[in-house]
């Protein structure tokens, strides 16, 4: 630990300490005199004092004692490297209890890879959505020195693809499963709207058919085609816009609401930021772009929506395909735990200092109490 000063010159009201020594240097207790009959009779001569005094010296003392402190507490004193430089043991939840019990380590610090990095001890909490972002958290509050192991169990879920790059090497602890994973909850078919101009009312065998490959032999088809005048469904999430021109209003609002629209090329529907390729022929060459609108998603297609143009429309692969257009399917968040071991060469986070003036603020309201009982006392003192 190494001690500083954030603001030097806040020192300077150290020049203070002179009012106090010059006050009491000038001002002394008041004495009463009193008169001895003996002495009366006798001439007075005063008897010169060249010497100098200071009067209630401990009164002095701690008043100059309660000015340090406030000109320290100014220059905003702090101390650096003043972390807790234990090594920490951090468990995702989920781990088996057995793993906990073997921690017997009493010097390690044990808390949770949880939000707030609660000490391991109490229940155990749930598990964020982001452990990745937990580590890297951990990793950028501990000191650049502190050894860190991460107990986790074998398998991890509410990972992303890349393996999260620490600022120190890390003991990577592997533990049994303490449950069996959930069952992920069935995803249930996709219901498709479809909105056509007159003119346009041929395309809609193309988006039928893949509806139709869909939906299981003994459910119903959930499938709605009908021209753009009608409203679309409460629960509708995926539409399909066949109609030139600018897109209405409530559509657009719609969208940005969180549905899902496949506009033709001749549509007009607004994109916010940069737009992805999300189908391609066979050559490579792209047959729909698709962006982001709100919280709902936008897909353009590039070429008119007939089978010279896209010969994908009328073979056996368009269900898959416009089902990933329009229900794309998630990035993958399970993953082995050994084999997403975190990776070292992320730059040391600068730590901050620890602030002092919490410390020096109890020492100063302690000086001010101690400076007022001794001055009230010395007025009591020389009361008549």
């Amino acid at each position: 630990m190494s001690p500083a000063l954030l603001a030097s010159l806040g020192l300077l009201a150290l020049l203070a300490l002179a009012i106090p020594v010059v006050i009491h240097i000038a001002r002394r207790t008041e004495n009463r005199t009193i008169d001895f009959a003996a002495l009366r009779w006798l001439e007075a001569r005063p008897n010169p004092r060249r010497s100098v005094t200071v009067d209630e010296r401990w009164l002095l003392a701690v008043r100059l004692l309660l000015l340090t402190l406030l000109a320290v507490w100014l220059a905003r004193p702090v101390l650096w490297n003043a972390g807790d430089t234990r090594p920490v043991v951090a468990v995702a939840p989920g781990v088996d209890a057995a793993i906990l019990a073997s921690l017997t380590d009493d010097e390690e610090r044990r808390v949770w890879l949880a939000p707030g990095f609660p000490a391991v001890g109490g229940p155990a909490p749930r598990a964020g959505p982001d452990i990745a972002s937990q580590i890297r958290q951990l990793d950028a509050e501990l000191p650049p020195r502190t050894p860190l192991a991460i107990v986790v169990p074998a398998t991890l879920d509410g990972v992303d693809a890349e393996r999260p790059r620490l600022s120190r090497r890390v003991d990577w602890r592997l533990g049994p499963e303490a449950t069996s994973p959930a069952t992920p909850a069935p995803v249930p078919p996709l219901a498709l709207s479809v909105r056509y101009a007159p003119e346009t009312e041929g395309a809609v065998r193309y988006f039928r058919a893949a509806a139709t490959a869909w939906t299981t032999a003994d459910a119903q088809v959930d499938f709605d085609a009908v021209t753009t005048d009608r409203p679309i469904g409460r629960n509708a999430r995926a539409l399909v816009w066949l109609s030139p021109g600018p897109v209405p209003d409530r559509i657009v609002a719609w969208v940005r609401d969180g549905g899902t629209i496949l506009a033709a090329l001749d549509a007009a529907v607004p994109v916010e930021g940069e737009t992805t390729p999300v189908w391609r022929d066979e050559t490579g060459a792209t047959l729909a772009l698709a962006g982001a609108l709100g919280r709902g998603r936008v897909v353009r297609l590039t070429r008119p929506l007939e089978p010279a143009s896209i010969p994908g429309l009328v073979e056996a692969t368009f269900p898959d395909a416009l089902m990933a257009m329009l229900r794309p399917a998630p990035a993958p968040t399970r993953v082995a735990a050994a084999a997403w071991s975190p990776l070292t060469g992320a730059v040391p986070y600068e730590q901050p200092p620890l602030d002092m003036r919490p410390w020096l603020a109890l020492l100063i309201t302690a000086a001010f109490a101690a400076e007022r009982w001794m001055a009230t006392r010395r007025q009591r003192a020389v009361a008549p």
